[in-house]
């Protein structure tokens, strides 16, 4: 057996694996949050959302964001800032 047909038979495999029967992940994860326990504590998560927001806005100006690169420099934007990209200086 060449390498290719080693590599089409581990790929045909994988895909016969994923497509067995039965619920994936996501499906089984779905069917379970139906059940009406989830849906009496979600108002309980509601307020925990709106302190988790409060840390990042009431992060100081003058700390930095400290996110590191890949070349071990340091973001010098604010910490908490909006912008996707971050400044190594």
């Amino acid at each position: 057996m060449s390498k290719v047909d080693a590599q089409r038979a581990m790929r045909e495999a994988k895909y016969a694996r994923d497509s067995a029967s039965g619920p994936t992940r996501r499906e089984a994860a779905a069917t379970q949050g139906t059940s009406p326990a989830p849906a009496a504590a979600a108002p309980a998560v509601k307020p925990a959302k709106a302190p988790k927001a409060a840390p990042a806005a009431a992060a100081p100006q003058g700390e930095l964001c400290g996110h590191k690169s890949m070349n071990g420099r340091a973001c010098t934007r604010e910490a908490g800032h909006p912008e996707k990209n971050h400044r190594y200086g």
